[in-house]
C-alpha cells in the first residue's frame, strides 16, 4: 500500500479532458477528483444532489477495459437523491497510468482501501461489474464495517472456472501484448462484442469508452488484467481471489441484488448461479436480452431496479 495518501479536489484537467469537443464530453459532464497515492492520482467522480443528506451513498467500481465512463447514466441517476463515488483505476480513465506500476489484483483493492477511507464513507452500498467485483468485495471484506448494501453486474470473485478462447488469445505472448497495448483490440473489440445492440455501442458511447486509452503507454493497465487472470493456483491472484470467495458466506444476510445481462460469453450465468449459491437471498434480475455491457444494453430497466432497491433497504 502507498505510504501515504492525501485528496485533491478539482485538479488541472487531464488531456482525455481538455478534449471538450469530442460529443462523448456530453455524456459525461462530472467533475474530477483525484486521490494522491504516493507518487500516484487516483482519479474518481464524487457527485451529489441537494437531497443526498442522510442517504446511503454509492460506491461505483468498473472492471476491464471501462473506466468511470461506464457508470456516467447510473450517476446521473442516482446523483441527485445520493452521493455517488465512481473510482478509476489506477492505470484506468483519468487516472495515472504509470509504466513501472504492479497492476495486480490486490494493489487495485488496496488502493480502493484507500480512497474509502480517504473519503471516510460510511453505510456505504457497493455496486460493481467486471473485475470491479473482485476489486470492490475485497475492499468490502477489508472495511466490512463501512458497508450496508451490494449491487453487482456481470462480475466474478472467484477463481475462473473457465476463460473464454478470445480472452485466452490475448494472454498469448507478443501477439497477445501487441493487439491489446499495441492495436487495442481487446477495449475496442468490447465496444461491440460486449454489448448486444446492433452494430455495437453507439459511436459517441464507443469513443468515450475509448478515450483514455489512446496510445501503447495508456493501455498499459488493460493488457495486465488480462495478464492477471489466474490460469492456476500457481498465480498468484488466484489465492487473492480464493481469499474473497471464502468471505461471501459472511455477507449472506445482507442487501444483494444482482442485475445480469444473460447474453455475456464472458461472465456467463454460471457465475450468477455460483454467488447465488453464497447469498440464496440475494434479489436476482435475469435480463435475457443483454450482454456483458448490461448497463449499456438495458439501461432504464437497471437504473429503476437499482433505484427501487436502495430505497428499499435504505439504512435506519
Amino acid at each position: 500500500m502507498p505510504a501515504s495518501s492525501s485528496i485533491l479536489k478539482s485538479s488541472a484537467p487531464t488531456d482525455v479532458q481538455n478534449n471538450r469537443s469530442e460529443a462523448w464530453r456530453s455524456e459525461y459532464p462530472f467533475a474530477s477528483n483525484f486521490l494522491q497515492l504516493g507518487p500516484h492520482r487516483l482519479h474518481y467522480v464524487d457527485e451529489r444532489g441537494g437531497n443526498a443528506e442522510g442517504r446511503d451513498p454509492v460506491l461505483m467500481v468498473h472492471g476491464n477495459p471501462t473506466w468511470s465512463f461506464y457508470w456516467r447514466r447510473m450517476i446521473g441517476c442516482l446523483s441527485p437523491e445520493r452521493r455517488t463515488i465512481a473510482v478509476d483505476h489506477l492505470g484506468c480513465g483519468l487516472s495515472d497510468k504509470p509504466v513501472d506500476y504492479d497492476y495486480c489484483l490486490q494493489n487495485h483493492i488496496d488502493n480502493l482501501c484507500n480512497l474509502i477511507d480517504e473519503l471516510d464513507l460510511k453505510n456505504v452500498t457497493l455496486m460493481a461489474h467486471d473485475w470491479g467485483g473482485s476489486i470492490g468485495l475485497g475492499a468490502l471484506l477489508a472495511r466490512k464495517e463501512r458497508f450496508k448494501k451490494i449491487v453487482l453486474f456481470n462480475t466474478g470473485a472467484f477463481p475462473p472456472p473457465y476463460i473464454p478462447f478470445r480472452i485466452r488469445v490475448c494472454r498469448w505472448p507478443l501477439i497477445g501484448r501487441w493487439g491489446v497495448q499495441g492495436l487495442n483490440m481487446f477495449a475496442r473489440a468490447a465496444t461491440f462484442m460486449a454489448t448486444e445492440q446492433k452494430g455495437g455501442l453507439p459511436k459517441n458511447i464507443a469513443d468515450g469508452m475509448l478515450a483514455p486509452y489512446n496510445s501503447w503507454n495508456n493501455r498499459i493497465a488493460i493488457y495486465h488484467f488480462v495478464k492477471d487472470i489466474p490460469l492456476s493456483q500457481r498465480h498468484r491472484t488466484w489465492s487473492v481471489l480464493e481469499q474473497i470467495e471464502s468471505g461471501l458466506s459472511e455477507l449472506a444476510d445482507w442487501p444483494v441484488m444482482m442485475a445480469w445481462g444473460m447474453k455475456d460469453w464472458c461472465f456467463r450465468p454460471d457465475c450468477l448461479e455460483r454467488f447465488s449459491g453464497h447469498w440464496p437471498h440475494a434479489e436476482i434480475h435475469r435480463i435475457a436480452n443483454a450482454g456483458h455491457y448490461v448497463i449499456e444494453d438495458a439501461a432504464e430497466e437497471v437504473e429503476q431496479l437499482a433505484q427501487k432497491f436502495l430505497q428499499k433497504n435504505e439504512s435506519a
